[in-house]
């Protein structure tokens, strides 16, 4: 006797309780909703978005220096992670200068600016100083130094990602020296706690929906839908640009490893709805590196490029600083040289390496570039103050797909990437994760609602097959990645 086909109702009830991608769809029309109807109550709403990042951001700094010493110490190869280093720098100034490039010739073809013949003097420039809260950018000195830890602890209280990564190389270079021998019991300990992170992301998952309701919320109900039509051009613009990055970066994917980019967006569909909604990169980061791992990318690959590519590979804020930059020229009617446009990508290669942490970056960075060119107005950079907080999702999608990108290219070029288990993975044969629907009612019997109590699954292990998904707690059929040198064969 076939088995009872659920209702059209029971199955929407189903996969709103098992499916983190559509509660977070869910979330982020509500948050729209309520932020337009009862604009002074979504305003209202900021802590649950501030919340949900700050709990994640806890737990990024422990999870990058674990990941990153397993990583070193299981490759066996100090050598080997310098060259993933050095070819992950190659690769993200090429992929930033890009960017840059594109985003200038798409605003000297399209010029958004043009006809708003703005008078600076009418600009507010004192809420430019409110948006960065009177901070600087570092120069490249401070940035190089800065980079460099002061104290083992320190670097995880300030949640410095350069510095732990630092600190990481130095405690995976020491135990290769020291050898399993010497130091039996540290690798295995710092493998568990990798583990409890990766369960403690987990937890903090199920609260990623009502941080989306809050964070879209809060948007509309401060700007409106109105600041979309005042600067229709230019956000059409910059999106569209970033369209076209994207699909080069799909290109340069497919030409590297052989994988599709498109399917590499249907599994990571979760984190790319949730960063939209939280315009953050940092709360998918642990989730993100789990997921790169279980689609073949080696531990010390994932550990260095992609938390160096959060500093190093803004692919996205280049695009839009460039963009922006013309835009505000264009605005106030002065017409920038080919030099001056050259000076324009210079500046910004430099100024767009140390946008990450500091409030109001993007300002920052463009007030450095219009001082530097000594043509614009200081002032005149308030003139995107309405329409930045709409740039947050081209900036943080076209970021997060060109650090995924880097990792499996350079992966694939230092030979630590199975380009067999990424095509399974990314084709759905080898994991099924909390993500996918299952076709079984029994196997969502057990599901707890993100309402409801957590009951951890069982955890992975490096020889085991069942790992949690970090969103739903749904076991997940894994074939781990090799932690050590890839065989010769698959190197040619």
């Amino acid at each position: 006797m076939p088995p009872p086909v659920p209702s059209p109702s029971r199955r929407v009830a189903r996969i709103l309780r098992t499916s983190l991608f559509a509660q977070v769809a869910c979330a982020l029309v509500l948050g729209v909703v309520v932020g337009k109807l009862w604009p002074g109550v979504a305003t209202g709403l900021q802590p649950l978005g501030d919340g949900f990042t700050r709990l994640i951001k806890t737990i990024i700094s422990p999870l990058v220096f674990c990941v990153v010493v397993v990583g070193i110490a299981k490759a066996g190869d100090l050598k080997a992670f310098g060259r993933i280093g050095l070819k992950a720098l190659i690769w993200f100034e090429v992929a930033s200068t890009l960017a840059l490039l594109i985003g200038l010739l798409a605003a000297n073809v399209v010029r958004p600016g043009s006809g708003m013949n703005v008078d600076p003097a009418t600009l507010d420039a004192s809420a430019v100083d409110a948006k960065t809260g009177g901070g600087s950018l570092p120069t490249t000195t401070e940035f190089v130094v800065h980079s460099l830890p002061t104290s083992f602890v320190g670097a995880f209280a300030e949640n410095s990602l350069l510095q732990v990564l630092v600190l990481a190389c130095l405690v995976g270079a020491a135990l290769l020296h020291l050898g399993h021998t010497k130091v039996p019991k540290v690798l295995p300990a710092i493998e568990q706690a990798q583990e409890i992170i990766f369960a403690i992301v987990g937890f903090v998952m199920r609260l990623a929906p009502i941080a989306v309701f809050g964070a879209m919320a809060v948007l509309i109900g401060n700007y409106g839908l109105g600041v979309i039509e005042t600067y229709g051009k230019l956000i059409i613009l910059c999106y569209a640009a970033a369209a076209l990055f994207v699909t080069l970066l799909a290109v340069a994917l497919r030409l590297f490893t052989g994988l599709s980019l498109w399917k590499f967006l249907r599994y990571i569909r979760e984190e790319l709805l949730l960063a939209l909604g939280t315009a953050s990169t940092e709360s998918v980061m642990p989730r993100v590196m789990q997921k790169l791992r279980r689609a073949g990318a080696r531990e010390d690959a994932v550990g260095l490029v992609l938390p160096t590519g959060y500093s190093f590979n803004l692919d996205g804020a280049s695009l839009y600083l460039s963009i922006g930059t013309l835009f505000i020229a264009q605005a106030v009617g002065v017409d920038l040289s080919l030099s001056q446009q050259v000076t324009v990508i210079l500046v910004l290669m430099l100024t767009s390496k140390g946008m990450a942490g500091i409030p109001g970056s993007a300002f920052l960075a463009l007030s450095a570039t219009a001082s530097s060119l000594g043509a614009i107005p200081a002032g005149a950079v308030a003139l995107l103050l309405g329409v930045d907080r709409i740039m947050d999702s081209m900036r943080v999608v076209t970021n997060l797909l060109g650090n995924c990108v880097a990792v499996f290219a350079v992966s694939r070029w230092e030979g630590a990437l199975d380009v067999e288990l990424a095509k399974k993975v990314l084709d759905g044969e080898a994991v099924v994760g909390a993500e996918e629907e299952s076709a079984e009612p029994e196997a969502t019997e057990g599901a707890a609602s993100p309402a409801g109590p957590v009951s951890p699954a069982p955890s992975a292990s490096r020889s085991g097959s069942v790992s949690p998904e970090a969103a739903g707690g749904v076991p997940v059929a894994v074939v781990p990645p090799r932690l050590g040198k890839e065989p010769a064969s698959e190197n040619s």
